[in-house]
């Protein structure tokens, strides 16, 4: 029994949609959250930036006492994780694309996958790397989705938002037009606008949650390690903002369902 907390971060809001997931799954487990919401968001950095900060939000994670690292981002994922996982070697370091792709490959019923994901996910081609891995007749179309990260970060969560209505269904075209049955939301903040993007895509589309779906393989890893806490006492939660609390809080707060503001600090990187 390990009663340390889990430590997860990514680019902003968009992890909390793992959170919700480990929160469901595993109650008992304590996690700190840092969303780097004061360099949102990631999808436009270079690789040597990203790698640079996924660093410094491990070393902020590491100093809370943590046992395992949850990159509730895509992109770090995708361009950091060889240096997250040499960095940290005595840490399991869990990231959301293998999981994703696995996911994927499982539900898909015609091999035609979609991804939306910011652009250097896509640019990276790891989404396609690793659906290819795990089934080499699977036809993927990746989808650039530079304006929803913004969006959700600002509040534009509402499907009837004009801009965010806009910006979905540009990106959903390329999709609908591949034929996609299934699409990875490549970007841990796309499900928080979820309704808006099952409007466009249809109903009959299977949408892959990738922060969700890397809870599965922490909680693996976890097990694996003997490193579980006691399943008897609820875990604690702390959550921590680089920038602009007052708005992470609030949409935080909307979209888990409980008041953030008591459990949230601004957190001076």
């Amino acid at each position: 029994m390990d009663t340390r907390p889990i430590g997860i971060f990514d680019s902003g809001l968009g992890g909390l949609t793992a959170v919700r997931a480990l929160i469901q799954a595993a109650p008992w487990e304590s996690f700190v959250y840092l969303g780097d919401t004061k360099n949102a968001p990631y999808g436009d950095k270079t690789p040597r930036e990203l790698v640079e900060l996924a660093r410094r939000n491990i070393r902020f994670l590491r100093a809370k006492g943590v046992k395992a690292l949850l990159v509730a981002c895509n992109t770090s994922t995708a361009t950091a994780m060889d240096s997250m996982r040499g960095e940290n070697p005595d840490l399991p370091v869990i990231g959301v694309i293998e999981p994703a792709a696995a996911a994927a490959v499982s539900v898909t019923e015609t091999g035609r996958i979609g991804v939306m994901a910011t652009a250097a996910t896509v640019h990276s081609g790891a989404y396609e790397r690793a659906i290819r891995r795990l089934s080499r007749s699977a036809e993927v179309t990746a989808v650039a989705c530079p304006k929803l990260v913004p969006l959700v970060e600002q509040g534009c969560t509402d499907p009837d938002d004009p801009a965010l209505r806009d910006a979905v269904q540009a990106y959903a075209a390329p999709l609908l037009a591949a034929g996609t049955d299934t699409v990875v939301l490549g970007c841990t903040h796309y499900p928080i606008v979820r309704r808006a993007i099952r409007a466009c895509l249809g109903p009959d589309t299977a949408l892959i949650d990738s922060g969700a779906a890397s809870v599965g393989a922490l909680l693996k890893a976890l097990e694996t390690r003997d490193a579980a806490a006691d399943m008897t006492a609820a875990g604690s939660r702390r959550f921590y903002c680089s920038a602009g609390r007052e708005r992470f809080v609030a949409v935080g707060s909307a979209f888990l369902g409980w008041d953030m503001d008591g459990q949230t600090e601004l957190a001076a990187l």
